[in-house]
């Protein structure tokens, strides 16, 4: 079965992606991404999937994947049974860490962990407990304190006694084959151009389906309407905007994100984030000045 492409979304005005989620996930599938990630499970047992390997995870499975690899976690979990927090997981490009050891020239010795990290390596216990604070404080982290964070899981993982390679030594991932998936195409496509205006028979095109049964494929694929699955795209990119760019309008950040009516815009963000945009924007300023005052 081909790996579906996940869409990593990283904030304007960081470098890295750091976040957490539960189960059921819409993540929670056969997929792959262009970004490095680090991923540590904190609760649920059940089987996991990196390329040609097959293993049963428990609390404390960390595993640091490379661009492309497909991969998948699978909690045995009763039908109906939500966990709130299954996973953390900090994702980021091949880019931003190549320049990141070309400034620091001391993080050169991560470069021999990246590139074994295309058969997905898998760290000792002792390694991921050390990991687990850094990380869970990782995800809401700002500023520089990032940064501090970022460094000492590198240096943690850098010095773990023990690094198992899990794919076998003649797998290599192969995101040309993935990427000749019809939806896949469509979903790099939507990434790559989300804020200029789409038209659903021009995605269908991309797809080299009728309208009909794009509209049908995509919604088994996604769960979402193509519609949905922008507007989404466009909200989160929105949030990031509000949380980084003080000098942007609600307005302003509106048209940036790819809407073209104010109103439509904040009806959007009100159905996804259960809030007004202006609303957000007070509450994650209140949050950041509570933080920085502790």
């Amino acid at each position: 079965m081909r790996p579906d492409l996940e869409v990593v979304q990283i904030c304007r005005g960081e470098a890295f992606k750091a976040w957490s989620h539960g189960y059921p996930y819409h993540t929670v599938r056969w997929h792959f991404h262009p970004e490095y990630e680090i991923h540590l499970i904190v609760e649920t047992s059940g089987r996991y999937f990196v390329g040609d390997f097959i293993g049963e995870f428990e609390p404390g499975n960390l595993i640091l994947t490379g661009p492309n690899l497909p991969h998948n976690w699978v909690s045995n979990v009763p039908e109906g049974q939500v966990i709130e927090r299954r996973g953390l997981i900090v994702q980021f490009t091949e880019r931003f860490i190549e320049n990141t050891m070309d400034v620091f020239p001391e993080l050169a010795v991560f470069k021999t962990i990246l590139q074994k990290s295309p058969r997905g390596l898998l760290f000792d216990p002792e390694t991921a407990k050390a990991v687990k604070p850094n990380l869970s404080e990782l995800v809401d982290a700002h500023g520089a304190r990032r940064i501090a964070l970022f460094m000492q899981i590198i240096h943690q993982l850098v010095n773990a006694p023990e690094r198992k390679p899990l794919a076998s030594h003649n797998y290599m991932p192969d995101p040309s084959g993935y990427m000749s998936v019809s939806m896949n195409k469509v979903l790099s496509y939507i990434a790559e151009n989300l804020t200029s205006p789409k038209k659903e028979s021009s995605l269908a095109a991309i797809a080299g389906q009728s309208a009909s049964a794009f509209s049908r494929s995509f919604h088994k694929h996604t769960g979402m309407t193509p519609v949905q699955y922008i507007n989404r795209l466009r909200i989160n990119l929105a949030c990031q905007l509000l949380m980084s760019e003080e000098g942007m309008s609600v307005t302003d950040i509106c048209y940036e994100v790819g809407f073209n009516n104010l109103s439509n815009f904040n009806r959007q963000f009100l159905a996804l984030k259960a809030m007004a945009p202006s609303r957000f924007r007070v509450l994650h300023a209140e949050q950041f000045a509570r933080k920085a005052a502790a």
